[in-house]
């Protein structure tokens, strides 16, 4: 795992020199504290820069970058893994190819010789990666499928740059820093920035499962995968064997779900440094590290962290799952101190990122890093096998939506906003206000209504007239929107968690889990990921996900000798941080002094009484504006981070 920039330029006056691209590499020192190298050539009509930061993985003497091909005709750096790069290396040889090192990063020089940018259909694993083809003059950037692995870019007239982090590309001199409205506006949506935005204007992200070739100064982006939601043959995508799954009975479904997550793990214990595991006591992390366990002669090492704070303190099952797998557990109690902090995360997540979890997903990258250099997490479980509690109220929505009229207009009526609920955001009170609430609306947003932190109508009162002349006519609906149309004939639950595979799941699980654990220089593995394992959830039906009441059924039915009874029954709980305790408490003076100083009010973007009145509704707690004030109060201490310079 490592940190990558760089840039390719066809205009002179815009060429990376060597001291430059030296600067740009410390900026991601965090990532690859192991090692460094530069690559700079000059020659020519166009030039190249790449810059790596290096954690030594695999091949830990020989595997260092930039590296090159034979005739160094080929330049390469390289964020991520490739899981089945034996594999792949004994193919290579056999065809004539020769290699100077045992890494995976060689691997990736020798199949683009073969295949070209066709390549990325044998790769299994997480990667972002920038290869240079001097033969071809051209710059290849590629990201994982799934969007493990964070690639950013700046294109502009002569020149493209590129990093595995924006603040690496603010290094340089002379660089935009000019605001995108729009982002502002879809991250107090969806509390992250979706891509291919940026929230600074003309940087983007090269979105999960897409390739960029930049080549005699044009730009072409394209996606070469996708997960196979829809309802027909897609055997360019993955397993031949799946064309047949309409016919499977339960049987055979688990028996491939076994096989296939069971590889998918097994291929990820490839390493030449310690490995060890996430352990919450949830399904997805349980089963994960009970498999891991399976293919260890020795108890693998499994970390958990809890908190004074019965609500979010996961020990119990973490503690019960590592006694029943037989690891060897490491579990800290950490009293969070948010003010210490905030400083973190503000520099490491480069954009306003309003998932409070990165708080503890950061502690426990820093209490794993203690033990181990690599671990493997139980990510995606949720999305791939519909384990959210949502996904109970889009299933009753949708029968709702069947009902005659005059029983959809009683249920949906307005009179519901008026019904009392508790302060507590996620009582059943509240829940249920909430879902009646939004009945009436289309599904796709009436799903967007449930996930999202300011809705449309909040947004229209907290914008100024300035901003909203700004926004225009742009809909912060439209990115979860567009993913729906994956799968337009599916049922919409399944539909549901297909956009979220394509969402939620890269936007925001996977970059809080890639900032958090590089900021440390911890690498995390998801077997859940795997496109092969993904590829198969995708085409499940969704009555084996959800059945006799349960979510993610065939998982707990599949590796049941794995879950302890209590776990496989719990109610999910979030790994989540006291929020509006610590605004009605030791973070209300720096919440107050930031949202109403006179710099944030300055930049127009917000109307100060309706700041205001969250901040006091909350405070005299007639309403849990955690979620919105903590969106609000990450959004500006990045203003005074990276904008206010």
């Amino acid at each position: 795992m490592c940190g990558i920039t760089g840039a390719c330029w066809t205009d002179p006056r815009l060429a990376i020199e060597l001291a430059q691209l030296k600067q740009m590499t410390d900026a991601i020192r965090h990532r690859g504290p192991d090692a460094e190298g530069i690559y700079v050539s000059n020659l020519g009509q166009v030039g190249v820069a790449l810059g790596h930061r290096r954690l030594s993985v695999i091949d830990l003497e020989a595997g260092k970058q930039p590296l090159t091909n034979e005739d160094q005709s080929l330049w390469i750096v390289f964020n991520g893994e490739i899981y089945n790069f034996q594999e792949l290396r004994s193919e290579l040889i056999a065809k004539g190819h020769q290699f100077s090192t045992h890494s995976d990063t060689e691997v990736i020089l020798h199949q683009y010789e073969e295949s070209g940018v066709e390549c990325l259909q044998k790769f299994r694993g997480m990667f972002a990666f920038a290869l240079w083809d001097a033969k071809q003059q051209m710059l290849f950037l590629a990201r994982d499928r799934l969007g493990k692995k964070p690639l950013v870019y700046r294109h502009d007239a002569g020149r493209l740059i590129f990093s595995s982090e924006l603040k690496s590309l603010l290094t340089i001199p002379g660089i935009s820093r000019e605001l995108n409205y729009q982002a502002v506006d879809d991250y107090l949506t969806y509390q992250y920035v979706p891509h291919p935005h940026s929230i600074l204007k003309g940087f983007s992200k090269l979105p999960p499962a897409h390739y960029a070739l930049y080549q005699q100064g044009k730009l072409t982006v394209k996606q070469y995968w996708i997960p196979p939601y829809a309802d027909h043959k897609q055997t360019v995508y993955g397993d031949p064997e799946l064309d047949d799954s309409k016919q499977w009975d339960i049987t055979k479904w688990q028996a491939k779900l076994r096989s296939t997550l069971t590889e998918a793990v097994k291929i990820r214990l490839r390493s030449d440094v310690p490995l060890g595991a996430f352990l919450s006591g949830g399904v997805d992390s349980t089963i994960i590290a009970g498999l891991m366990q399976q293919e260890s002669s020795t108890p693998v090492h499994t970390f958990s962290i809890g908190f004074p704070v019965p609500k979010f303190d996961e020990r119990e099952f973490a503690s019960m799952a590592a006694k029943h797998l037989g690891t060897n557990h490491h579990e800290y109690l950490i009293e969070p101190h948010a003010l210490d902090m905030l400083p973190d995360l503000v520099w490491h997540y480069d954009e306003p990122f309003a998932d409070s979890s990165a708080i503890p997903t950061m502690y426990l990258s820093r209490m794993t890093r203690q033990e181990v250099t690599v671990a493997l997490s139980g990510d995606g479980g949720d999305e791939l096998f519909a384990g959210y509690d949502r996904y109970n109220a889009v299933a009753l929505a949708q029968r709702f939506d069947m009902l005659p009229s005059f029983v959809k207009w009683g249920m949906g009526h307005p009179v519901w906003q008026k019904l009392p609920a508790s302060v507590e955001q996620k009582s059943k009170r509240r829940r249920l206000k909430r879902f009646l609430q939004a009945l009436g609306t289309e599904p796709r947003r009436r799903y967007l209504r449930w996930i999202g932190i300011f809705d449309h109508d909040l947004r229209s009162e907290l914008y100024t007239p300035s901003l909203k002349e700004l926004l225009g006519s742009h809909d912060s609906a439209e990115f979860l929107l567009g993913a729906y149309a994956l799968a337009p004939q599916r049922d919409f639950v399944t539909r549901t968690t297909a956009a979220d595979v394509l969402t939620y799941l890269p936007c925001d699980i996977l970059t809080k889990v890639d900032i958090a654990s590089m900021s440390v220089g911890l690498e995390c593995r998801s077997p859940l990921l795997d496109h092969h394992v993904a590829e198969l959830a995708a085409q499940m039906p969704i009555e084996l996900k959800r059945r006799a009441g349960q979510s993610k059924w065939i998982l707990k039915e599949t590796f049941k000798e794995l879950l302890p009874e209590r776990i496989s029954n719990r109610p999910k709980m979030g790994f989540g941080v006291p929020l509006d305790h610590w605004f009605r408490n030791e973070l209300q003076p720096l919440l107050y002094d930031t949202l109403t100083s006179t710099k944030a009010r300055q930049r127009g973007l917000f109307n100060p009484s309706v700041v205001d009145r969250l901040l006091d509704h909350h405070t005299r707690k007639l309403f849990d504006h955690s979620s919105r004030l903590w969106s609000l109060l990450m959004l500006e201490l990045w203003q005074q981070k990276f904008l206010d310079v």
